[in-house]
């Protein structure tokens, strides 16, 4: 029984792709951790420094590397602020509340 199937989906497409590493899992968990607290609603509002903190990344130069990254690869769609103090929206891809 797959209780949260967005967990289980991001694993099974992480399996074989060999451009994810533990700082890439680590943001997409936290993404999805705040997807999960907005009920599950697609786009997600985020600040960069909850989910830094969240994922336990330090430094912003890798949390953007990895976020854009993360993009590219096809896991979110990312838009991000205009500024540090606006508020930042991810779309999870392939992402939806189970009914």
């Amino acid at each position: 029984m797959d209780i949260f199937p967005p967990l289980t989906s991001f694993y099974n497409s992480i399996a074989t792709d060999t451009r994810i590493g533990a700082s890439h899992i680590s943001i997409y968990m936290a993404l999805l951790q705040e997807w999960n607290l907005s009920g599950g609603t697609n786009p997600v509002i985020i600040k960069r420094l909850v989910i830094m903190n969240v994922a336990k990344i330090n430094a912003r130069q890798t949390y953007n590397k990895c976020i854009n990254e993360l993009q590219e690869y096809g896991y979110i769609i990312y838009k991000p602020a205009s500024n540090q103090y606006q508020a930042s929206v991810i779309h999870l891809k392939n992402v939806t509340m189970k009914t």
